[in-house]
């Protein structure tokens, strides 16, 4: 049962770029961006802002590493994600958002002084090949017969913005609760999507937008995070981000039933390299974990 924390939460976040792709016909990407954040500040503001408050000695040194988290992870990533709704598919904004850990362990390297496996460099190759061959519709040479979607080089933007909030975060060990961490990242980037939100035509959302900004604030920004922490306290982090290879896989058939979006042979090739080379680049890491375990038996 305890497994099921991490499907849980890869469900909501795959459904979550369903939700990308709809909201960009239904509110402009700005307001979807503020107020996502605006319903999820809201709730967590009872629970969260009396530990800030106490905490706030410890909190306050740490503003400035916070407020370059949001801005990475959640004004940049979520806003241009929305942005690449105008553009492209859920499907390939799926695709794309799944190459976050590969880019993650290349961005460690200078951020963290990892060495790279020979497997991560496999993987990487493999993975970049799906992703050309996806979004080349089965033709690998497209880069060079014609420019890129903008919507597809938005969501490039966007997963490295992520890579780097998730290398930064491991990078900058705050003396913080995971919920004191969102809140205060959520708190922050709301004050920056403000002058946003501004200068959208439309300040009010529709009544076809209150249930997107309900998935997006509540079940994407509340309860996704607090299942995905949980997971990790109860099977490790290693375990856990293997889940987040099934993103991909249930984004593109939420796409395809819900969005009626068609799923060709392309996407189902490249999709398959893109997800066995990141599989490929966290092999090592889930061999030291079985090494770990091993010495733990034998004492």
């Amino acid at each position: 049962m305890v497994y099921l924390l991490p499907l849980f939460t890869v469900f909501i976040w795959g459904g979550n770029a369903i939700v990308n792709k709809m909201a960009a016909s239904t509110i402009e990407p700005s307001a979807m961006s503020f107020y996502r954040w605006f319903l999820a500040v809201v709730v967590l503001t009872p629970f969260c802002l009396p530990k800030v408050i106490a905490r706030w000695s410890t909190i306050r040194p740490h503003l400035a590493k916070l407020t370059f988290l949001a801005l990475l992870g959640m004004v940049l990533n979520q806003s241009l994600s929305y942005y690449a709704g105008l553009t492209t598919s859920a499907s390939n904004m799926a695709l794309i958002t799944s190459l976050v850990p590969l880019i993650a362990i290349f961005i460690s390297v200078p951020i963290l002084s990892k060495p790279i496996s020979l497997l991560s460099i496999v993987g990487g190759v493999i993975a970049l090949f799906g992703l050309t061959f996806m979004l080349g519709k089965g033709d690998v040479g497209f880069f060079f017969q014609q420019d890129i979607t903008p919507g597809d080089g938005i969501m490039v933007i966007a997963s490295v913005c992520y890579a780097a909030y998730c290398v930064l975060l491991k990078r900058w060990k705050m003396p913080l609760s995971n919920w004191t961490m969102v809140y205060m990242q959520g708190l922050l980037a709301l004050i920056m999507l403000t002058p946003l939100w501004l200068t959208s035509d439309a300040l009010i959302p529709t009544q076809h937008a209150l249930p997107l900004i309900a998935y997006a604030g509540l079940a994407a920004s509340i309860a996704a995070p607090w299942m995905w922490v949980k997971a990790i306290d109860l099977i490790g982090a290693d375990s856990s981000a293997m889940f987040m290879n099934l993103m991909p896989v249930v984004s593109i058939a939420l796409a395809s039933s819900l969005l009626g979006e068609t799923i060709h042979d392309y996407h189902i090739a490249g999709g398959l390299l893109v997800v066995s080379g990141v599989v490929l680049s966290q092999l090592k890491l889930k061999r030291q974990v079985g090494k770990r375990l091993e010495n733990v038996k034998q004492v």
